[in-house]
């Protein structure tokens, strides 16, 4: 293998792959990052058997060939480096692999690419490893990074409960909707699909929320102009997305990145059953104010479970409401935050984690939202005001009555 590319390609290819790499496998190889020099690009690929990522970058291939490097050693080496062209020289006989940048030059001991596992996919930039098979749709890559941002977080990090560990995903008709619990809140969201862009079935399966947390983390880079390729294999256990990047730098960018996941086989809990159905109180906030007010809060939280207290109180004749916050430390003291609202129904009082209060609104691009409650022991609703055909809930559980 002989091959050139620029660093800054090769560093950024590096850091989309290396997220995949297992910290804690017994398999040596698992450790490594694979490269694979042909058809005038390097791919990059590394895999803890749970999830594969593929990152595909412009290069000058004078000899093909492939080899796997300790990924560690090698992002960081080559983070180091200046941004110059970077030569990669493989000698196949003692399995080592020569760097030259500028005036750096180094030599990296490896595993041969064939112990590397086999990472499917789309067969569209390697003709030699399998292509996955299966119901293959187009999701626009923004509003699938969006979904996935304000869902994800909700999913639980308890590897005990590996069912709350995923986000479920469903195709129904032209709507896909993603959903994520860990027992205490409940994130939910949905949005319209072209009849050409779905699977064309109903379908749901459930992906590792760290899975598309790297989905969403790659497609920043993403060109939004070209939708992202799903594929689900027919037997549910896999699923594959294919990004684009961008390529409008005229400097080579990454050509294409494919995430390859394990899907988890087990049935979602029936979320809907504590969906608020009605309310007694709708409060109506800005967000940015009410999102600032928490974090305020939180300095007091912090220290008493995170708990902040919420009272509403509806205005007097034509006059708006108020929604309080407070917090109260036994050792730092205590905080009171009021906020202007536009409050209907009855006035009432309810605690909430104010990390999750946090967490949900810093997720909303929405200049207002609404807060529906009905009593102090029952689960709030947390929606922006006025998505459009999009839909997005968050219900949090009440931490303790109020006093």
């Amino acid at each position: 293998m002989r091959v050139s590319c620029l660093q800054e390609n090769l560093a950024k290819g590096l850091s989309i792959v290396g997220r995949a790499v297992s910290s804690r496998s017994t398999l040596p190889v698992l450790g490594n990052i694979l490269i694979e020099a042909k058809n005038n690009q390097l791919r990059l690929a590394a895999t803890n058997l749970e999830i594969a990522i593929n990152c595909w970058i412009g290069a000058k291939v004078e000899e093909e060939g492939a080899i796997t490097v300790p990924a560690r050693l090698l992002g960081e080496f080559v983070n180091s480096l200046p941004p110059e062209p970077i030569d990669l020289e493989l000698s196949v006989r003692t399995q080592t692999l020569n760097l030259h940048c500028a005036r750096y030059t180094a030599t990296m001991k490896g595993i041969d690419a064939s112990e590397f596992p086999i990472i499917v996919t789309t067969g569209a930039d390697n003709d030699e490893a399998p292509a996955l098979e299966g119901t293959v749709m187009e999701l626009n890559a923004a509003g699938l990074r969006n979904m996935i941002d304000q869902v994800a977080f909700a999913a639980s990090t308890d590897e005990s409960r590996p069912t709350l560990t995923g986000v479920e995903v469903s195709f129904k008709k032209d709507r896909l909707s993603m959903a994520a619990t860990d027992g205490f809140r409940l994130s939910v969201r949905s949005t319209h699909l072209g009849e050409s862009n779905g699977p064309g079935e109903d379908m749901t399966v459930i992906a590792p929320a760290r899975s598309l947390g790297e989905l969403a983390r790659i497609s920043a880079d993403a060109d939004d102009d070209r939708p992202v390729q799903v594929i689900i294999t027919p037997t549910r256990n896999q699923i594959l997305f294919q990004i684009w990047g961008k390529r409008d730098d005229g400097r080579g960018n990454f050509h294409s990145v494919e995430l390859v996941s394990q899907l988890i086989d087990a049935r979602f809990p029936d979320y809907n059953a504590i969906i608020p159905k009605n309310y007694n109180t709708r409060t109506v906030v800005d967000k940015a104010e009410f999102l600032k007010a928490v974090r305020v809060a939180y300095l007091f939280a912090r220290d008493n479970n995170n708990i902040i207290r919420l009272s509403v109180t509806p205005g007097e004749g034509d006059g708006p409401g108020q929604l309080q916050l407070m917090a109260t430390s036994a050792e730092m003291g205590d905080a009171v935050n009021i906020i202007d609202a536009l409050v209907e129904g009855e006035g009432m009082e309810i605690a909430f984690n104010a990390k999750y209060l946090i967490d949900v609104l810093s997720q909303i691009d929405q200049t207002q939202v609404v807060l529906e409650t009905t009593q102090g022991t029952r689960p709030g609703a947390i929606r922006p005001l006025g998505m459009g055909e999009d839909e997005f809930l968050h219900v949090i559980m009440p931490m303790q009555p109020p006093r």
